[in-house]
């Protein structure tokens, strides 16, 4: 059997964390513009399968395959990393100042990688510019509204949804990363990697990264959305959310209950 005990897994994710510190600022800036792209890709397919079938389930379901490239390529992904570094950092592999010097460089990889994404749909979808209507890119518009405008009339409420949202999304997320580790089989991490994102994303939880992408290429497509909606109504909040359910409810909880007591045994 391939499977591994999650004190096992705990150890893998430790030294994922060390392994991660030891990329050189090029690696992570290449491997992060290419996850950030890459969850673009993700969000317009699962668009575009919920505006197909009228089942936006469909596009729960089918999502979660660029989280899988992310994670069998072993590229870059910020929110992933919100559990793997903490977890080594709680272990005393590395220290906090790399691990936040990691973090924001992938975070700037990861907004790249999706700014690219965005512009590149955008041409792709509108004939550079001649062209907005579809049902794909009406879509894309409605989600950049909802994540933005339909948050800030509640105030500081709607702050506060973005960052629980943020928190729920990121918990499965990072399971999903943790997953992935359970096994030493291609299909195995498949399987194991997309069920925590599919019920992230067929729930509406705010990602970060999914964010980059989906809220500027709305405003590319003529969202009613500014510059300070986008980040002061969610990528802001969103991040704060994602830092902490990767924190708290995977690197935090796993390591109590599993990797602090294999190091102590």
């Amino acid at each position: 059997m391939d499977y591994k005990k999650p004190a096992d897994v705990v150890a893998t994710i430790i030294q994922s964390g060390v392994d991660k510190i030891k990329l050189t600022p090029l690696d992570l800036m290449i491997r992060g513009i290419l996850s950030g792209a890459i969850l673009g890709f993700g969000t317009t397919l699962a668009i575009t399968g919920s505006v197909q079938t009228g089942l936006p389930i469909i596009g729960a379901l089918i999502f979660p395959a660029c989280f899988v490239i992310v994670v069998l390529m072993g590229f870059e992904l910020v929110t992933g990393s919100f559990a793997v570094l903490p977890a080594a950092a709680l272990d005393r592999k590395i220290s906090v100042p790399a691990m936040l010097k990691n973090l924001f460089i992938v975070f700037v990889a990861n907004l790249l990688g999706a700014l690219l994404y965005a512009v590149l749909f955008w041409v792709s979808v509108t004939n550079f510019g001649h062209s907005v209507a579809s049902p794909v890119t009406a879509a894309i518009i409605k989600i950049a509204e909802s994540k933005t405008i339909a948050y800030s009339q509640f105030g500081a409420a709607g702050i506060i949804t973005v960052i629980i949202k943020g928190i729920l999304c990121n918990w499965m997320v990072t399971m999903g990363v943790v997953m992935s580790l359970t096994s030493t089989a291609t299909l195995g991490k498949i399987l194991a990697a997309w069920l925590p994102v599919f019920i992230f994303f067929a729930q509406g939880f705010e990602h970060a990264v999914v964010n980059m992408f989906v809220i500027p290429a709305g405003m590319l497509l003529g969202a009613k959305v500014t510059w300070s909606d986008w980040w002061v109504t969610n990528q802001l909040p969103a991040t704060l959310g994602n830092i902490l359910g990767g924190f708290i409810f995977t690197a935090l909880a796993l390591y109590v209950t599993h990797g602090r007591k294999k190091a102590v045994a």
